[in-house]
């Protein structure tokens, strides 16, 4: 829940975020996980 509220804090919006995470974890580099942070994230296209 604390996720979905930073997400919605940094103007995105909470089902967007958590789709496209879920969709990239499996394929993303475990040195790379911090981009997955809502303060970090950028929707992928």
């Amino acid at each position: 829940m604390s996720l979905l509220h930073t997400a919605r804090l940094n103007g995105h919006e909470p089902y967007a975020y958590l789709k496209d995470v879920l969709e990239r974890l499996p394929t993303q580099p475990p040195s790379a996980l911090v981009e997955l942070l809502p303060y970090r994230w950028t929707p992928t296209i």
